[in-house]
């Protein structure tokens, strides 16, 4: 089966899009820049996007959405590979001490001049935090935001079944996306069982689980049975499983590697044996200690 490409334009790989709720399509596989320099972030996001990335993955509380901005305006300024706007998916998100209605309007306006951007593709609320008690109000200017056609899609980060609930109970636009720490060591299950019965799509950050997981024996096993890098094999086993995935990287050959994953498949076994690792172990903070 040929994978319908992102865009306009044709990449030596097959990211594939994921429809979201309200029907706009997102690449399953995206550039995440947390921890990235701010004095490397459009060099690194411009490798991103030559090797054939179309997501990026930005935050006002990463300090880089300038760079992201940067790489992104070039790109289609350049237009040698005719990358338009419409090509690109970019995520930004609210920060924790922008919480409240007029805030989190004026964070979004901050956001997009650090972006040089009319819009973004998918914004987020970045926490919970749930002791100000203000995720409402702040998603309730969001939706003011996407019904103005100001950004194409809204959702949530970090957020519990209990927080969900909260928010689609008080507010009228089911989150697009709900992006958690999500990898071999912390599968989810139950709260990818939740967004599955609400249509929220799953999207892993921290998708290597920060490193942890890059030197586990049963990784390695699967890795030497596919020829491929221990971080082909998890990035793969996100997109199997429907996740959408924003593996950081700092390298030109890291940011190459986790895309080169459209020539392998891991099979019932393989997944299996993935699916055992799962304990529960953390490696960012629980959703309901960030306030």
């Amino acid at each position: 089966m040929t994978a319908p490409r992102v865009g306009r334009v044709i990449s030596m790989h097959s990211v594939q899009p994921v429809s979201l709720a309200n029907g706009v399509k997102m690449p399953q596989l995206g550039y995440g820049v947390y921890k990235v320099p701010p004095d490397r972030t459009a060099e690194l996001v411009t490798l991103a996007l030559e090797s054939g990335y179309r997501s990026v993955d930005t935050a006002t509380m990463y300090g880089n959405e300038a760079g992201v901005g940067s790489a992104v305006g070039a790109a289609i300024a350049a237009g040698a590979d005719r990358v338009g706007r419409e090509d690109l998916f970019v995520t930004t998100k609210i920060v924790n001490d922008a919480h409240g209605f007029d805030s989190t309007i004026e964070a979004y306006e901050q956001s997009l001049a650090e972006l040089q951007l009319d819009y973004v593709d998918l914004l987020l609320i970045h926490w919970p935090c749930p002791a100000k008690g203000l995720y409402v109000e702040t998603y309730q200017a969001m939706e003011t935001l996407y019904h103005e056609g100001r950004v194409r899609s809204i959702g949530v980060s970090n957020f519990e079944p209990e927080h969900l609930e909260r928010l689609m109970d008080q507010t009228e636009v089911v989150p697009a996306v709900n992006q958690v720490e999500l990898h071999p060591y912390l599968q989810q299950q139950q709260l990818r069982d939740f967004h599955a019965a609400h249509g929220i799509a799953t999207e892993a950050w921290s998708p290597l689980g920060r490193g942890a997981a890059l030197q586990d024996p049963a990784l390695l096993q699967l890795a030497a049975k596919h020829h491929v890098s221990i971080s082909q094999v998890i990035v793969r086993w996100h997109l199997q499983l429907g996740h959408i995935a924003i593996p950081k990287a700092s390298s030109g050959e890291r940011i190459r590697q986790n895309i080169a994953v459209f020539n392998f498949e891991l099979d019932e076994q393989d997944m299996a044996t993935i699916s055992r690792l799962d304990s529960g172990r953390r490696m960012g903070s629980h959703p309901a200690e960030v306030n």
